[in-house]
């Protein structure tokens, strides 16, 4: 990833962009290939407006990159910037594949390197690369068991930790459903044993190939899908001897397939393209 200067660059003038979603986690896509154009925290805080802007789950601003086919930066709607987005990696591979023919290709995220290969049947696969256990780069703010991290709620149960990319902060639940995940997630997310603060995820044992998973995205929101959350808790089932290394994570908004191989863990889904638009200048010039 190029420095933060490169990406808090002055507004620019005329804007075009996608909105896509992956199993409804959805997303505005941004190509700042053709003419560099910058995005900055003001402009991406007024596009995830979901009722004065366009709204979205992430922003993902593709740029020209050395050596791949595109390097990708993430924005939440705050106007924060993210290491990581599983399902907006999909859907901009999707969309590259589409426009060079290519059946595989390598993308460049502060996750790292992560190469995408299309999965036939309309759906996308991306190798997320492997799982972050180690406490330090998680991060958490001191050394404890990442398979029981101390962390009290009504729930009951102690949480699992996996970082990919970003962090994530997992229960396993009899029931996922009977979850208040509106009351749970904002107490999780800024635990003081999470610095960064967190993803939550509340995940039910269907069997041992199948979760159900629902998910509350540091930022503020439940959303219906989130694809790194999805890796995180196959690594923490696997890892407590609940299921296998692949299984299919049931989320409000669809299944996805997740496979924790040895050159790390791969995810496959569907990705759609809604519609593309244009940024109008009142709304531009607004931000200036």
């Amino acid at each position: 990833m190029e420095g933060e200067s490169h990406r808090h660059q002055r507004q620019p003038r005329d804007l075009r962009f996608l909105k896509m979603h992956g199993l409804g986690n959805d997303f505005v896509i941004v190509d700042a290939r053709p003419g560099g154009e910058a995005m900055t925290p003001a402009l991406a805080r007024a596009l995830g407006d979901r009722h004065r802007g366009v709204g979205f789950d992430q922003l993902a601003v593709i740029r020209n990159g050395a050596g791949v086919a595109a390097e990708i930066d993430f924005w939440n709607s705050d106007g924060s910037l993210a290491d990581a987005c599983g399902n907006a990696t999909r859907c901009v591979a999707r969309l590259l594949m589409t426009e060079s023919g290519q059946t595989a290709l390598d993308l460049r995220t502060g996750r790292g390197v992560l190469r995408a290969e299309d999965a036939g049947d309309g759906l996308t696969r991306v190798n997320m690369g492997p799982p972050v256990l180690d406490w330090q780069a998680v991060p958490l703010a001191r050394e404890v068991d990442l398979d029981a991290l101390p962390i009290e709620t009504p729930l009951g149960v102690l949480p699992g930790a996996a970082g990919m990319g970003n962090p994530h902060c997992v229960f396993v639940v009899p029931d996922a459903e009977a979850v208040d995940l509106a009351a749970l997630g904002p107490q999780v997310e800024h635990d003081p044993l999470y610095p960064e603060r967190t993803n939550v995820e509340v995940v039910q044992i269907l069997d041992r190939e199948t979760i159900r998973m629902r998910v509350w995205e540091r930022g503020g929101m439940i959303t219906l899908a989130c694809g790194s959350g999805a890796c995180a808790a196959a690594v923490v089932t696997a890892r407590r001897g609940l299921t296998g290394r692949g299984v299919t994570v049931r989320l409000d908004g669809g299944d996805l397939r997740i496979d924790w191989r040895d050159d790390g863990v791969w995810m496959t889904g569907p990705t759609t393209l809604v519609f593309e638009g244009r940024l109008s200048h009142e709304f531009l010039d607004a931000l200036a």
